[in-house]
This record gives C-alpha cells, structure tokens and sequence, in this order.
C-alpha cells in the first residue's frame, strides 16, 4: 500500500515531464514537415506581397505522374508571361552544390546531411506539368524556380533559378512579353484544380 501511495505520488509531481518529453517526440516527428510548409508560407506571402491580380498562384499540389505515381508541386504560379513552377526549401547553414551534382550538401553545426539536387527535383515537376498541360501550353513558358529562405549561405556559386528570400519575385517580373491568354490562363487554372489529388499522407 505504501509503494502505491509512492507511485501515485511520483506519478502526480511527475505529469507535467511526461507531457514534455511526449511533445518532444511529437516534435521531432513533424518539424520536417512544419519546416517545410514555413517555407511554402514564406512564398505565398512574398507572391501576395510583390505580385499583382494578374498572377494566381496554386499551393501544395499534388498531381499524377506519367508512371502511375504521384508528385508533390509546393507552388504553380500561373501568369499571361509564363507558367513558374517553385520549390521552396527552409534550410539553416551552409550550402553546397551546383546544376548537375546529383546531390547537394547542407552543413550545420559541424554536421553534413545529404538532400537531392532540388533542381533535378523540380525537372520532374514541371515534365509532370508539360505533359498535364500539354494542348495548353508550350514548353518553353514553362519555368522551373527554386527558392531557399534567408536562414541558409551558398558556399558555392548559386546556380540559376536557385534564389534566396524575395530574388525570385524579380525573376519572375523579369518576363514581360504576353505568351498566355487571359481565357488560356483561366483553363489551365481550371486543368490543374480538375487533376489535383488528396494528398497522400
């Protein structure tokens, strides 16, 4: 009976560690996922901060691939100047890495931690687009965007279309030239809203 009373006594000073380590775990599950989607709410709000009514962007989209699987786009920025596909990457540190290395490098805190060459990456995004979209668009306004947070220094030359924080608005408004439609941009909205899929989590 005594043991009882000790267990219950522990147990009631004891909760509140219980309920930190508990969230701990939790976090260490899913602060990949939250770290990314901060890095998608950081474009939305640069998109909506910098761009006008005349460009729509499209988030977190997940949509069939040609080999029966699937792919996930962190943004489509449609535009009558071209389709951006983004890529949005919230990494810390050091990065290392240039267009054609299969892999790029993230140092931190001494550590190297390996992640696929986010331009390769989003090759297969847009040839996923190019082929959904393909009687409404031509490959070439087709354009391919990767943008890292402010958090992160390229130790090597940053390759093109690689941007950090706001770079990749200028680019975007960089293309001035009318190559879509108002009606073209208006279907191809409508294309990608008919073939997204739930996502699969």
């Amino acid at each position: 009976m005594h043991d009882v009373n000790i267990l219950s006594m522990l147990i009631s000073q004891l909760w509140w560690l219980l309920l930190v380590l508990l969230g701990l775990s939790l976090l260490r599950v899913f602060l990949p996922d939250l770290k990314g989607k901060i890095g998608e709410w950081a474009v939305q709000r640069q998109a909506k901060q910098h761009l006008d009514e005349r460009y729509i962007l499209l988030n977190d989209l997940t949509l069939p691939d040609q080999d029966g699987g699937t792919t996930q786009i962190d943004h489509v920025l449609l535009s009558p100047f071209g389709v951006f596909v983004i890529e949005s990457k919230n990494y810390k540190g050091w990065i290392f890495g240039s267009a054609r290395q299969k892999m790029w490098t993230q140092k931190i805190y001494k550590k190297s931690y390996k992640f696929q060459n986010p331009l390769h990456q989003n090759y297969k995004h847009t040839q996923v687009l190019s082929h959904l979209l393909a009687d409404l668009l031509e490959p070439e306004h087709l354009h391919s965007i990767v943008v890292f947070m402010p958090g992160c220094e390229f130790k090597t030359e940053m390759p093109k279309q690689v941007f950090q924080g706001t770079g990749w608005v200028n680019y975007v408004q960089e293309f001035q030239t009318e190559v879509i439609s108002a009606m073209c941009l208006k279907r191809l909205q409508l294309r990608l809203e008919k073939e997204v899929l739930d996502p699969s989590w």
